[in-house]
């Protein structure tokens, strides 16, 4: 009970006042809405494709043509080669595609034949372009293996006539390919995660952890006041005080957690590919760990004014290296290997493979480190808080 009334008293003091409501609810609402807004629409750009036809005959001009017709494709003809791999190598393209010279006569005469496709890292574009040109080159061969077929037994004529012969029988096919008279319905088979969705993760949580800033605040004001050493005089034990911090805390960022899942779900319909009750639970257990820092941070400071240099020692620190504001795979090898240690990682790690279709067994890694960070946090929090002692102003 002594913990519930100190936790409520918490709630209170933190988003009861109009400072507290709009540092953290309004504002983290306001900063998720961007950040969906940045970078939740991505899901709907389209794909820059750089190329270069170097084929003469109907294959190549076939397969320019059928990719220019895919929504989720925008070609960009380029003059050659070097061109092209440039492009790529200054990112502006996702893939580029080199049709190369003869293609058209190679599958006539039964060779061989590839079509290179240039890319600077697998993406899911990228993967998704590499299947459909599969595809397509598979169905040109086997297309020129019937021409040639049919060719061969309606003619008994010299090669070469009958390399000629096959030319317009197979762009005559081509352009009954082209019709597609049969058409597919497209499925999202959830094999990577969404678009966009790091950047939104990683700002929704850095702003969850501005709560561990407010607590320190908190338990600092109360300790320079001595409002916590009386509570401690009273009958009152010292678990039950940090307990109650704790308690109120984590309420304050439930509600949080709430809203902006709310509103980046109902209000603003981005679909994060992930259920709601999973979601929330992820985020849960993210917010045990921000609490357990706070508890220790608080039992560690003594002086006010130290609570302000947390932002920057702490949160904006452990968010870079957690991956919050860009892909961990840029970063060298040894922030990687550090990444390990913050829980913005495992964070982040456990909504992209839910997103990419996964199911709570496959993130239990990701949420028993987040559980085991915030067991060992919160108990050296409890242990150092010694609410019996005064603070220092500033």
């Amino acid at each position: 009970m002594n913990s519930l009334n100190i936790a409520w008293l918490m709630i209170k003091r933190t988003i009861g006042r109009k400072r507290g409501f709009m540092a953290f609810l309004l504002l983290p609402c306001l900063v998720v809405t961007g950040a969906v807004a940045l970078f939740g629409s991505e899901q709907a750009t389209r794909a820059v494709i750089p190329y270069v036809n170097e084929d003469q005959g109907a294959a190549g001009a076939w397969i320019v043509n059928e990719l220019a017709s895919k929504e989720e494709y925008l070609l960009k003809p380029m003059n050659t080669e070097a061109e092209l791999r440039e492009a790529i190598t200054r990112q502006k393209g996702n893939a580029g595609i080199i049709i190369p010279a003869h293609y058209t006569d190679d599958l006539l005469q039964g060779k061989n034949v590839s079509i290179e496709l240039v890319e600077l890292r697998v993406s899911e574009s990228s993967y998704a372009l590499r299947a459909a040109i599969e595809g397509m080159a598979a169905g040109l061969h086997q297309s020129a293996q019937v021409v040639m077929a049919a060719t061969s037994a309606a003619s008994s004529q010299e090669q070469i006539a009958e390399s000629t012969a096959t030319q317009e029988p197979f762009e005559q096919l081509l352009q009954k390919t082209a019709e597609h008279q049969i058409s597919g319905e497209a499925t999202d088979l959830q094999m990577y995660p969404k678009p966009g969705l790091n950047n939104v993760t990683g700002f929704t949580i850095m702003f969850m952890m501005g709560l561990l800033t407010s607590a320190v605040a908190v338990i600092m004001e109360d300790r320079r006041q001595r409002t916590m050493a009386r509570v401690y005089t009273a009958p009152v034990r010292a678990y039950e005080i940090a307990l109650g911090n704790f308690l109120g805390s984590f309420a304050i960022g439930m509600i949080q957690i709430v809203l902006v899942l709310g509103i980046s779900r109902w209000v603003l319909h981005y679909d994060a590919g992930i259920p709601f009750g999973v979601h929330f639970l992820i985020l849960a257990a993210f917010m045990l760990v921000s609490m357990g820092i706070a508890s220790t941070v608080a039992g560690l400071i003594r002086e006010s004014k130290n609570a302000n240099v947390l932002n920057s020692l702490i949160i904006t620190p452990t968010c870079m290296i957690g991956g919050c504001f860009w892909p961990l795979s840029i970063m060298p090898d040894y922030m990687q290997k550090l990444a390990n240690f913050v829980p913005q990682k495992w964070t982040i790690q456990a909504v992209e493979t839910i997103s990419a279709g996964g199911t709570l067994s496959d993130i239990k890694l990701p949420l028993l480190i987040l559980c085991g960070m915030a067991a060992i946090l919160l108990t050296v929090g409890s242990v150092i808080l010694r609410p019996n002692q005064p603070g220092v102003d500033a």
